[in-house]
């Protein structure tokens, strides 16, 4: 059945890999009808979102962030799913990346993303007391809330078992979800997320599951990488560690992820909208191009999407169109149609 998706260009230099990502998307047989909208006009951004199956969307500056917060909240995607897969041919700081492929499952929507700031001097009346004494009594400064719900945290849970258990029925992954918080110091908030984590293991007695306290798992991302095949984690460290992640497959211009919902989802790439390089066309579509494999996945067309990313791996095998970022000299234009050569 015919998909429909909305395409969001974004901001900077993001239009320069969404155009082509669609071109290649076309080429490669996909049975998409392409809905554009204006992130930019968050009215007519949202009509379309809502009549659509899908949306791809490129990355987000101030002009269309606030679409990105409707996708998020507004369509209530609870996880983010960022692979972290290296591409052979690819750089990498690894000695050894190859086999490299693991997912990161990051909350998506709760922890100090609820966006509750403040003036200390408000909590005064909460009559709050902490390891620096009561917040009226620690001078000018502010506050953030950190918000972690039983709800929350068993939704993106259960969707990173579910994740784990399809890997390992495709033989991608190893059937093993490693749980990461900072439950030392953060018991009550942290510990309720790791808690409803392992209530949500025991649904799965197929999967393996182990935690660790996040510094240490910070450790492991480092010196252990090959030993992860699902991670679950709140959402400021999700967004902090998969960008580390990234790195050790090839960096942000080759890092997809998509924002996953129970009744919509989302598809963009981990990097920015890089402002500094727009206009230049030496910015790298593979990750955008990866987020529309994720997609075309998600919309069951999976036979496209493996010919899509044979296609990027030959390219990157290949050696002799890659852009900047991976060390060669390829315009993103070049890079593409490479792609489409080896399409």
């Amino acid at each position: 059945m015919r998909a429909t998706v909305a395409v969001i260009e974004g901001d900077d230099a993001a239009p320069e890999v969404v155009r082509p990502t669609v071109d290649l998307v076309d080429a490669a047989g996909a049975d998409i009808e392409w809905r554009p909208a204006d992130g930019g006009d968050l009215d007519a951004a949202k009509l379309v979102i809502d009549a659509t199956d899908t949306c791809l969307f490129g990355s987000a500056s101030r002009r269309s962030g606030r679409s990105l917060q409707y996708l998020r909240w507004g369509k209530g995607t609870h996880a983010n799913l960022r692979p972290v897969r290296h591409i052979p041919g690819s750089i990498s700081p690894l000695a050894r990346p190859d086999g490299l492929d693991f997912v990161i499952v990051r909350e998506n929507l709760e922890d100090l993303y609820v966006g509750i700031e403040g003036d200390l001097e408000a909590l005064a009346p909460l009559g709050l007391g902490g390891r620096l004494g009561p917040p009226e009594q620690m001078g000018a400064g502010s506050f953030a809330v950190k918000a972690i719900t039983d709800d929350g945290s068993i939704r993106v849970a259960r969707t990173a078992f579910e994740l784990a258990r399809s890997r390992a029925e495709s033989d991608r992954g190893r059937g093993h979800v490693t749980i990461t918080a900072k439950t030392n110091m953060l018991p009550r908030t942290d510990g309720r997320f790791r808690d409803r984590c392992f209530e949500v293991a025991e649904e799965f007695p197929d999967i393996e599951t182990s935690f660790y306290i996040v510094d240490d798992f910070a450790r492991r991302l480092v010196a252990e990488p090959h030993s992860l095949d699902v991670v679950v984690m709140p959402n400021l460290y999700g967004d902090v560690l998969s960008d580390a992640a990234a790195g050790l497959s090839g960096g942000l211009g080759t890092a997809p992820s998509a924002g996953v919902g129970d009744d919509y989802s989302y598809f963009e790439p981990v990097h920015g909208s890089a402002p500094d390089i727009a206009g230049l066309g030496v910015i790298n579509p593979t990750a955008q191009m990866l987020s529309a494999v994720m997609m075309l996945d998600h919309l069951g067309q999976s036979e496209v999407a493996r010919r899509i990313e044979a296609a990027l791996h030959s390219v990157y095998a290949a050696g002799a169109a890659l852009t900047p970022d991976q060390g060669g000299r390829a315009s993103t234009g070049q890079f593409t149609e490479a792609v489409l050569a080896a399409l």
